[in-house]
């Protein structure tokens, strides 16, 4: 009887340990393109997503003000009890991931190092294009990890800041955003890459008019596909998996105007947002 209470003790652990959310956030609502890969790969986890909507967009802020941030939402989400932490905002994960990885008592993932080793991977030519956010790439990051993993890779960068306003706007294939498009593009283009990473959560949704101007033979790498991969990989092996086939819980937090939150949102992972809370951080 005795040794029957500790089995069913240690299960009911087990199964409260691997049922705890995986925590997601991102400066805004770019990071809910990597929140809908994550619901299809692995769809009985509960989620708890951030999206510091009050202080977006993080792209143009310095270096300090962005640890600044990601301190305080790391510890809002380590608070409820994540079991992983991926961080979907390129520009955080390019300046402030140190900071938050000290700060975490469980796994952190990026988006950089996932998207770094699937164009290293599919790069037949070893001429790599990125394109992100003003910080992204001033910071210099994915250039470092595509080095990392193979240091004769060419690397193009170019810096897109108008694209996460057209994509939170809804223009994914307007004739002002293909305009845009076209001109940030011609440089790297002209550098004749293989493979273009898209290094920013918002840029998922430009795909088929980005795919459209670079021309079918470059290979689009799609930041929320690659942390999918590493974090259904990463839970297979800790054996974190919940092991509750019930509806997951969804848990969206934002730290301003939750209803323009819902709205895009629910654009972004094309189905409806129910749990949608306003957080003061």
């Amino acid at each position: 009887m005795r040794f029957y209470l500790k089995y069913q003790r240690s299960i009911l652990i087990s199964f409260v340990k691997t049922n705890r959310p995986i925590g997601i956030f991102d400066s805004g609502i770019g990071g809910l393109t990597v929140v809908r890969t994550l619901m299809e790969r692995l769809p009985f986890e509960n989620i708890i997503y951030f999206g510091d909507t009050a202080r977006v967009p993080y792209g143009i802020k310095s270096v300090e003000t962005i640890n600044h941030y990601a301190s305080q939402i790391t510890d809002f989400l380590i608070k409820k009890d994540v079991k992983l932490l991926i961080v979907a905002c390129n520009t955080m994960a390019a300046v402030a991931y140190q900071t938050i990885k000290e700060l975490s008592d469980v796994p952190v993932l990026e988006v950089i190092e996932a998207s770094a080793k699937s164009a290293a991977k599919d790069t037949r030519t070893k001429s790599i294009g990125v394109i992100g956010t003003p910080a992204t790439i001033n910071s210099n990051a994915y250039a470092r990890a595509i080095r990392l993993l193979d240091g004769e890779t060419k690397i193009f960068s170019q810096a897109c800041p108008l694209f996460v306003p057209l994509v939170e706007e809804g223009w994914f294939d307007h004739p002002a955003t293909r305009l845009i498009a076209q001109e940030y593009l011609k440089p790297v283009i002209a550098e004749k890459i293989d493979t273009l990473v898209l290094g920013c959560t918002h840029y998922p949704l430009l795909k088929p008019l980005l795919q459209d101007i670079v021309g079918q033979k470059v290979k689009l790498i799609d930041s929320a596909e690659a942390m999918a991969d590493i974090a259904a990989d990463l839970i297979d092996k800790q054996n974190i998996g919940n092991k509750n086939s019930h509806t997951p819980d969804y848990l969206f937090c934002v730290s301003d105007v939750p209803y323009r939150f819902q709205t895009i949102g629910e654009r972004f992972l094309g189905r409806t947002l129910s749990r949608v809370e306003l957080v003061r951080l």
